[in-house]
């Protein structure tokens, strides 16, 4: 019999001290080894009972969970999943605990005193088994905020060359941190991102990626155009789609119920990408648990759109585009590393293809 999965709870709140093992309690392939009340009790703790899986808070007195975190990563090889508040100060921290290193996080219901932590119970079990199978942080990519904010162009295409879709969970915000950085400031694409993260922290996170890029990355919203070097961020219990009008393609967020568990889902950015661009579409799978964005890159690859997931080996979870590569949907497999260089040649391979059509079209019309 396969041995249960060591936790340390790492938090300032005897309530949520109590709560998380009471949560984890009813699942056999998980076992509460112990409970800390800040971060030096914590990495006490973590060298007496050499837990596999650390959930931390990162409001504690003495440490707090920032600080714990780097020493985390110091000194051990273990992955750490971080239960959060929601406030703006909150999110802020969650990003920065994912940039140092943190496996995940999960966000803390504002009733948990009034028993509202049911409702993330099975998300952080599932994120702990995850965890534990992945092991410690790996293939990070490292990349530094860009000085090339100021330098931002504006391009004088009215529509992106490619409408880009990418589809992204678990591992996500450091992996499109990377992208985005690689990116250059006359990226003639748009990006059009579902990230599974909880509504209160897209927000957060879009100006994370835009401060790291050299293009405007916002939040998105309804009625937004899709416009050459932007990338928009589907906002948290939300779901994307991508509609095109007279004026462009454009942005719908829409509020229908959860698809593959999930509210932001890809499946339902990329089956919206399928019906309205067909061929024209781009559908990128990237690191994530679970099989999201598998039946909507199908959708892309039947209406004869591209398709490209990440390679196995550079994810931090490989469920998300194994699931659609077993399938046969993918019709690429490109590790994260070469990710940038696809995306750009992509977009100005289809610049080039515009600019050698446009002689035609001002011949026959002269002609006519």
């Amino acid at each position: 019999m396969k041995s249960p999965v060591r936790v340390l709870v790492v938090d300032d709140s005897a309530v949520m001290r109590k709560l998380i093992p009471q949560l984890l309690h009813g699942d056999p392939a998980i076992e509460v080894v112990g409970t800390a009340m800040d971060g030096l009790l914590g990495l006490k703790k973590i060298g007496e009972l050499r837990p596999d899986v650390v959930t931390l808070d990162l409001e504690m007195p003495r440490m707090d969970g920032i600080e714990m975190l780097r020493e985390i990563m110091r000194r051990y090889d273990v992955p750490v999943i971080v239960v959060s508040g929601h406030s703006e100060k909150s999110a802020y921290s969650a990003m920065k605990a994912l940039s140092l290193g943190a496996f995940d996080f999960v966000a803390k219901p504002k009733d948990a005193k009034q028993g509202g932590m049911d409702q993330i119970a099975r998300e952080l079990a599932m994120k702990i088994k995850v965890a534990a199978v992945a092991g410690g942080p790996k293939n990070k990519f490292a990349a530094q905020d860009s000085p090339r904010k100021n330098s931002r162009t504006q391009l004088g295409d009215a529509r992106p060359t490619r409408s880009i879709a990418i589809g992204i969970s678990t591992g996500g915000p450091n992996a499109l941190h990377y992208v985005f950085s690689q990116l250059p400031a006359d990226f003639s694409g748009c990006l059009v991102v579902v990230q599974h993260m909880p509504e209160g922290f897209t927000q957060m996170f879009a100006r994370r990626l835009n401060d790291c890029s050299a293009f405007e990355v916002t939040e998105a919203r309804s009625g937004d155009l899709l416009t050459p070097g932007r990338a928009y961020i589907c906002p948290g219990n939300r779901h994307i789609k991508v509609r095109r009008t007279e004026k462009g393609e454009m942005i719908v967020l829409v509020d229908q119920p959860h698809v593959n568990g999930h509210r932001p889902s890809a499946d339902v950015l990329f089956h919206s990408v399928a019906k309205e661009l067909g061929s024209e579409s781009v559908a990128i799978l990237m690191t994530g648990m679970g099989e999201d964005g598998a039946e909507g890159m199908r959708a892309v690859q039947a209406a004869g759109g591209v398709t490209i997931a990440q390679s196995l080996e550079s994810c931090v979870v490989d469920s998300m585009p194994r699931a659609a590569i077993e399938h046969g949907y993918a019709g690429r497999v490109v590790s994260l590393d070469t990710l940038p260089g696809v995306l750009q040649a992509l977009c100005t391979s289809e610049r080039s293809r515009h600019r050698a059509d446009a002689p035609d079209l001002v011949t026959s019309r002269n002609t006519q």
